[in-house]
């Protein structure tokens, strides 16, 4: 159910523009979706219907003199109730020591400004694990003046396994943000396109997930070619053909021209000889690969 809404409070910093734009895209098209994974008691609790998006503004901060964008960030109501909410999520992208404070002071703004009950979360999307800490606190020895506190999602401590039978197309983007083993990483892939499968998303919708998925989770020549042996041996093999996949666009070797017929794309050729070896039908090769049948004809005669 997507959601043209907001997008996040962040600093207006040329590095973190892309991660941004891209988590920002997908939680506004996927909000729903985004509570429903990872924030259940959250998504409970809100009245779907009422959702609104507050404009896009830019906060400037007096203290140190910086620009903060207000992205994502939504009103709401609570189900069964009048009460009005403002949700605010912000997705960092790289470590910062402060960034409890920084996310109160994001509070503090919104708060002033609209004057309702703010619900702060925290999405962390680095690659290296850190200690978080997802309170402020203001005291002095002789008195306590407030403790804040947010939500947040580590998804680098995150077990992807936990989410195999999930049938959530945001879990299923983050797969590839979430904590693996350099050598699970065919198999994060492979289990990815069985969730793309099982949840039959529009061709537009697809695509945007595959794409968010891949921009993080990217194998090499050699993986590739193992996921494909993989995906061939499987019985529904022609399925996945259906979903968007990372082959498409790459060449998975260079140098191999001479000898090659007309028709036959450039660094596509070692997929299709994996793939013929493999015992897959053209049919198949063609719609994976987007080669013409002829010129997959004349490689296989040629091999």
């Amino acid at each position: 159910m997507p959601y043209n809404t907001a997008t996040v409070i962040r600093e207006e910093k040329k590095k973190y523009i892309k991660h941004d734009q891209l988590f920002k895209e997908l939680i506004n098209n996927f909000f729903v979706d985004f509570l429903e994974a990872f924030f259940p008691d959250v998504h409970e609790g809100i009245d779907f219907m009422s959702i609104k998006p507050l404009s896009e503004e830019l906060f400037t901060d007096l203290i140190i003199g910086e620009n903060r964008r207000v992205d994502i960030v939504i009103e709401a109501k609570l189900k069964g109730k009048d009460t009005l909410i403002i949700i605010h999520i912000e997705p960092q992208s790289s470590y910062q020591k402060d960034f409890h404070q920084r996310m109160y002071n994001y509070f503090s703004l919104l708060y002033n400004k609209y004057r309702k009950p703010i619900l702060p979360i925290a999405v962390f999307s680095y690659e290296d694990k850190h200690t978080e800490h997802n309170q402020f606190i203001i005291e002095f020895p002789f008195f306590h003046v407030l403790t804040f506190n947010f939500l947040m999602l580590e998804l680098k401590k995150m077990n992807w396994r936990d989410y195999l039978q999930s049938d959530n197309p945001v879990a299923a983007a983050l797969l590839g943000k979430m904590g693996y083993r350099e050598e699970e990483k065919v198999q994060v892939k492979m289990e990815f396109l069985r969730m793309m499968l099982k949840m039959e998303l529009n061709p537009a919708r697809a695509r945007f997930i595959n794409d968010f998925f891949e921009q993080y989770l990217k194998l090499d020549e050699k993986e590739e070619q193992e996921l494909m042996r993989e995906i061939s041996q499987l019985e529904n093999a022609e399925e996945f053909t259906r979903l968007p996949n990372s082959w498409e666009e790459r060449g998975i070797r260079k140098g191999i021209e001479k000898g090659i017929e007309k028709g036959i794309e450039k660094g596509k050729i070692e997929v299709v000889l994996e793939m013929l070896k493999e015992g897959l039908s053209i049919d198949i090769i063609a719609k994976v690969t987007h080669l013409d049948k002829e010129a997959i004809e004349k490689l296989r005669k040629m091999n």
